[in-house]
């Protein structure tokens, strides 16, 4: 697979994370995928990640993720740093967080892993295959 697709399917996933299409962000992962956040923990299968997914726009209502760059980090893999803002629906406040995300394509072009760190844990991570 060209290795700018991989970027794009990456950019995919974050817009239409954007844009709270959950339906459609179910569909890019396959059955068994993974993910590790390590603000809410790990999830694995598509049933569990969709649950943390639906949770998560619950609870952050207006969520947006700004990506500043995104990069391959190995075969099948893009890393990006964003800067995730929201309304935590409870409580009322303003939530800002930096991080890296890591997202793992399988040679179907599905999600098989991502992995979310704070970004102080992130300034060296990006692993590469």
């Amino acid at each position: 697979m060209d290795s700018n697709k991989y970027i794009d399917l990456a950019k995919s996933y974050v817009e239409l994370s954007n844009k709270h299409n959950l339906k459609l962000i179910t569909l890019m992962f396959e059955a068994n995928a993974t993910y590790h956040s390590s603000f809410f923990g790990t999830f694995t299968g598509i049933t569990a990640i969709n649950k943390m997914m639906v949770d998560f726009f619950t609870r952050f209502p207006d969520v947006y993720w700004d990506v500043s760059d995104y990069q391959l980090a190995g075969d099948g893999k893009v890393a990006f740093t964003f800067v995730m803002t929201g309304t935590d629906a409870a409580t009322g406040e303003s939530v800002k967080r930096r991080g890296l995300e890591q997202i793992t394509f399988t040679l179907d072009d599905f999600i098989n892993h991502i992995e979310v760190q704070p970004s102080y844990e992130a300034q060296h991570t990006i692993t590469t295959d």
